[in-house]
């Protein structure tokens, strides 16, 4: 790596973090200062907030030009907003970071030391998180563990998004064209040379998390349908397990028939086997249906977002 200067650019989601927007840049500022070798661009996009977070985004980017924001045309999902945020950074190195400040902003001069010594990619486990909720601790966990046993692509335990890419990492992601994105998974696919730097998640700072555990459940179930087709592959063995016990089955009533003579049915064990036979097929149907409907949204080729308008630097239309 040359010793040009170089430039960093940092890719922040905001979606109604209107209380969090000066919050975010007073925490920022004091480590941008200290690396005064580099130079910044903050790439704020705000994802179709419905309070005065785009407002308050604009004013910031007045005062400061290291701030660009992008505005979507609405709501899309974090991870459209952190696909948008890294299609528009043009940094040497860029580093997506939530605006609730868990992710410390002083990690960042040591990743950056991380990614002159030769890392292209340089992540951020979080080795403590206890500020988090305990069902929402758990349930990272079993997450983890489930996903890496399913996938054949490991994603790194306690790795969100927090993180410094080089721009051949950023290059190579923007040629990954799939609308629905599960970007952990996208991260961890195009590979690079990857260190890892350990640190403790913070509370946030303002506000409360937009992820409801409904979303937290889709976001994983877009992970493990990205990037696995084992839920398919299992149930071909549970219908051959299933074969398999209803054939030994009737030949035991025909073996007991022979010998003793027909016996009286008996309802209630019938109606279980409809039942429990009847509900695999349901399931199984749900979990084909999954990748079909991934597989429609797909053929679509829409974009994953749409830019209503920039604002700051150069950049703004």
């Amino acid at each position: 790596m040359s010793d040009s200067r170089k430039i960093v650019s940092i890719v922040v989601p905001f979606f109604n973090e209107g209380r969090n927007v000066e919050l975010f840049a007073q925490g920022l500022t004091p480590t941008l200062a200290e690396l005064a070798d580099i130079t910044f661009e903050i790439v704020c996009v705000d994802d179709g907030s419905e309070d005065d977070t785009l407002a308050r985004l604009i004013a910031l980017a007045k005062t400061d030009s290291r701030f660009r924001v992008i505005e979507l045309s609405r709501n899309f999902g974090k991870e459209a907003a952190l696909t948008a945020g890294i299609d528009h950074a043009k940094g040497d190195a860029v580093i997506p970071i939530d605006a609730d400040l868990q992710d410390p902003p002083e990690l960042i001069a040591h990743m950056i030391a991380a990614w002159r010594n030769g890392a292209e990619v340089v992540l951020a486990r979080r080795i403590d998180r206890s500020v988090d909720p305990l069902l929402k601790q758990r349930s990272a966990a079993w997450f983890y563990r489930i996903y890496n046993r399913l996938a054949h692509l490991k994603l790194p335990e306690n790795v969100g998004d927090f993180r410094l890419m080089d721009r051949a990492v950023v290059e190579a992601l923007k040629t990954l064209t799939e609308q629905q994105r599960f970007m952990k998974g996208l991260f961890a696919w195009v590979g690079f040379r990857t260190v890892t730097l350990d640190y403790q998640r913070r509370a946030r700072s303002s506000g409360a998390t937009k992820f409801s555990g409904w979303k937290l459940w889709n976001l994983a179930l877009e992970g493990f349908t990205s990037f696995s087709t084992l839920p398919l592959k299992v149930w071909t063995y549970i219908g051959l397990a299933g074969a398999l016990a209803t054939a030994a089955y009737a030949f035991f009533i025909v073996l007991r028939t022979l010998i003793i003579g027909i016996d009286v049915p008996g309802y209630a064990s019938l109606l279980v086997a409809i039942l429990f036979i009847g509900s695999l097929q349901l399931v199984s149907i749900g979990v084909l249906g999954e990748y079909i409907g991934r597989i429609y949204m797909e053929s679509k080729r829409r974009p994953t977002y749409i830019v209503r308008r920039r604002y700051g630097g150069s950049d703004e239309s």
